[in-house]
Order: C-alpha cells, then sequence, then structure tokens
C-alpha cells in the first residue's frame, strides 16, 4: 500500500529535522510525497513520527528457550513497545556462536519474526571465553555483532585478539564488563543498602575495571568497543574521558538503571534483580549526566525474560534480568523528556542514530529510499503499565502499575503497519 502519513511533528537526528511535515511511503521505502498519486493519506495531528527505533540488545531466548521467549512472541513484544529493529543476544541454547545457529535465528525471524531481527553472534564459543568464535564465517551468516552478554571474556589476551579480528572484519564489539572474581556471589550493588538488607554485593570495581581494561586495549588495537548497559558514575567517568581523547568507544544505558537505585531492592522482589545490578542514585544520576552529554549514546532494553516459576524463588536463586522492551519508551519519556533533562530529538536520537553508528548500519533514518521503517507516539498519553496485557511470554518486570506518559501508536515495517493503535488504519498486531 502506498500512502502519506500527514502532518505529524517529525522529529528525524540523522537529519536534524524537527517539524509539521508529511511522509510518503511507497513499496515500503521512504518518498517524498508529491511523487505518490492517489495515495491514502493518514492523518497523524498532534502525534510524533521518527524513524523506526532500535534496540540494541535484546534476549529473545530463541532456539532451546522457548518457555520464556520465541521470536514471534519477542518481535510482537518489540513493535508494541515501538522497536522496528532488534539486536538478538547470542545466550541461546544452543549458543549462537556458530554459522549454522545464526542461519537458523535468521531464518526464523523471516519466518516468525514481525521487525528486524539483527543477530549478534558469541564472541568466544560457548561464551566461555577460552577460545574465539569463527568471526569470519560468522559474519557470512549474517551476524552483524559480536557479544559474550551475560558473561565477561576474562582473558585480556584473547580480548585483544578479539578487537584485533573485529577490526580486520570490521564487525562491532558490544562488550559485558564484569570481573568474575570481584562480582561473585553479589546479587545487588555493594553499598549502604546492601548492608542493611544483609544481602551479599556486587562492588561497582567489577565493572569499572573491565570498562577501564576495554579502553586499553581498545586504544592498543584502534578497535572501537561499545560498553553494554553502563551502571555506575565511574563508567561513565572513564568512557567520557576515552572519548574526549578521540578513542572509539560508545556506551549504552537501559531504562531501569536510568529510572531505579538500588533501594529498591528493600522489597526483596526479584524482579529488581538485574545484571548489573541497579546502584546508588550517585551512580543513577551520572547515567543521566551521560545521557544527557552524550558521553552515553545509546538507550537499550536488555529484555531479559524469565519465567515465573524461575523468578518466584528465594532471592540468592533467582536469575538475573527484567523484561523492558514495551516498557522503555514510556519509562524514558517519563524519565527524561517529561521531566526536562532532553529534548525529544535527543532522547529519540538514542534509539536511532546512536545505535545505527555502533553498528556501522544504514538504519534509524527517514531519508528518502530509505527502508520505511516508522514509529508513531503519543508523548502525552497517560498509561498504567500492565504486565498482563504484555505480548512477551514472560512478566519480569518491577514496573507493574506505574503510571507514566508517552505510548507507541503504531509501528510500521518495510511500509507495513505491524501494531496500530489508530483508529484510521489496522496492525498485523493490535
Amino acid at each position: 500500500m502506498d500512502y502519506i502519513l500527514c502532518n505529524a511533528r517529525v522529529i528525524d537526528p540523522s537529519q536534524n529535522i524537527d517539524d509539521i511535515m508529511d511522509i510518503g511511503v511507497q513499496n515500503g521505502f521512504i518518498c517524498a510525497p508529491e511523487k505518490i498519486k492517489k495515495a491514502e493519506k493518514i492523518n497523524l495531528k498532534g502525534l510524533i513520527l521518527t524513524p523506526g527505533l532500535i534496540d540494541i540488545h535484546v534476549h529473545l531466548r530463541q532456539p532451546g528457550q522457548g518457555n520464556k521467549e520465541t521470536i514471534e512472541t519477542g518481535t510482537k513484544a518489540a513493535a508494541a513497545g515501538g522497536f522496528t529493529s532488534i539486536v538478538a543476544m547470542p545466550n541461546t541454547s544452543p549458543c549462537a556462536d556458530n554459522p549454522g545457529t545464526i542461519e537458523y535465528i535468521r531464518l526464523l525471524s523471516e519466518r516468525e519474526g514481525v521487525v528486524n531481527v539483527l543477530p549478534c553472534a558469541a564472541m568466544t564459543k560457548n561464551r566461555e571465553g577460552k577460545e574465539m568464535s569463527g568471526i569470519g564465517s560468522l559474519k557470512k551468516a549474517g551476524t552483524i555483532a559480536l557479544s559474550d552478554d551475560g558473561s565477561c571474556v576474562q582473558n585480556h589476551e584473547i580480548m585483544r585478539h578479539l578487537m584485533e579480528y573485529s577490526k580486520s572484519f570490521g564487525i562491532p564489539i558490544l562488550d559485558h564488563c564484569e570481573d568474575e572474581i570481584l562480582s561473585a556471589g553479589g546479587i545487588m550493588h555493594d553499598g549502604r543498602w546492601s548492608v542493611l538488607l544483609g544481602i551479599k554485593g556486587q562492588t561497582a570495581a567489577s565493572e569499572e575495571l573491565m570498562v577501564a581494561r576495554d579502553i586499553i586495549l581498545s586504544e592498543h588495537t584502534e578497535c572501537p568497543i561499545h560498553i553494554q548497559h553502563v551502571s555506575s558514575k565511574g563508567s561513565v567517568r572513564m568512557i567520557r574521558e576515552a572519548q574526549s581523547r578521540g578513542l572509539k568507544i560508545s556506551a549504552e544505558a537501559t531504562p531501569h538503571h536510568i529510572s531505579l537505585t538500588d533501594e529498591s531492592m528493600k522489597s526483596f522482589d526479584s524482579n529488581y534483580k538485574v545484571n548489573p545490578p541497579l546502584r546508588s542514585e550517585e551512580d543513577r544520576l551520572a547515567i543521566i549526566e551521560g545521557l544527557k552529554d552524550g558521553t552515553i549514546s545509546v538507550i537499550a532494553s536488555d529484555h531479559a525474560p524469565h519465567t515465573e516459576t524461575e523468578k518466584l524463588v528465594e532471592l540468592d536463586n533467582a536469575p538475573f534480568g527484567i523484561i523492558g522492551i514495551e516498557t522503555e519508551l514510556s519509562i524514558c519519556l517519563e524519565e527524561l523528556y517529561h521531566s526536562g533533562i532532553l529534548s525529544l530529538s535527543e532522547l529519540i536520537s538514542k534509539w536511532t542514530i546512536g545505535p545505527a553508528k555502533v553498528l556501522g548500519l544504514n538504519i534509524g533514518t527517514l531519508k528518502e529510499g530509505s527502508s520505511a521503517d516508522i514509529t508513531i507516539i503519543d508523548v502525552n498519553k497517560e498509561v498504567r503499565i500492565d504486565k498482563n496485557k504484555f505480548y512477551s511470554k514472560s512478566r519480569n518486570t518491577p514496573f507493574h502499575g506505574k503510571k507514566v506518559r508517552g505510548q507507541t501508536m503504531a509501528t510500521i515495517v518495510k511500509g507495513k503497519f505491524i501494531f496500530s493503535k489508530l483508529n484510521a488504519v489496522k496492525g498485523l498486531i493490535n
């Protein structure tokens, strides 16, 4: 269907656009409205239209853990959250460390997914940090990035070789930074609240040591590095300093590290148990400052589905992780835009040109001729988050019942309305 999206406030950071205008869609691509003859017109007055949002950090769990999430349910959740492209992490079963598994994920995504799924492969075999994966064959199979997310390569020599190989193949590394000796046994931030609650803490130094390691090796190898789910003020400070020296270091923050602190753990609710853990208010404010000054160029959900049975155990035994792709946009609009910290254009850039630059892909833009991946948002609509209405298979969220302002109104992928709450058009899912 060819159509024109009319009267929306269009925000496209890739072109420095923030204006009321019309956008044409023809044969699944963006085009000038005047080029479309006899097109259907869809009035979006009062709504925001942006390039399709990108989440660079999502766990789809398939293959092997379909009781938690599948490519079908995870991509439907992404569409409902306003995301048209997601990067699928490799901690599946079997691990996505070989071309066969990457090919399986790619083909299954084409058949059952409703948004663009970009497969990320494990840097090391079985994410054990002992032996490099076959990077060349993984790239040939369709891998767009490398990560051992959930684990961190402890051997610095192996990490150095990984950087050298990733640079030569032109494939980015997305690194989970954690010194596993320092973090061993810790289930929350090591600070005042861990002492008061009598819970073993995980020091921020466990993250900061590996951030420093990555910065040093990046400078040595001239390889770009993206730091996942930054949680501490020390990490933000080191990344900022490295960037000021011209090093190719980028970083992401999650909605839960933006909006929550370790005080939440006083409820002993395992839905607040994440890795890296929720840290102090001082750390949270440092992350917000990093988002504000551009040190942190990406916001990502770290969507980590777990079954209710897995989470309903003693805090020590519950798995780390929360789901976030359906709440991400609303939480960040409330915490960062409505609070006056970021402009809409600055916020949208964290889901468009920020991740596109990290991945080195020509996505996250409304330039003429680009794929018609579009997100439509009502930034002022008041909603109450209800986990029972999620498309995700899992319900492990700490935000259930929270009132927020901002909701996805439609998600368009390659010109097709996948999700829609608009009266004028029905989506594939509603």
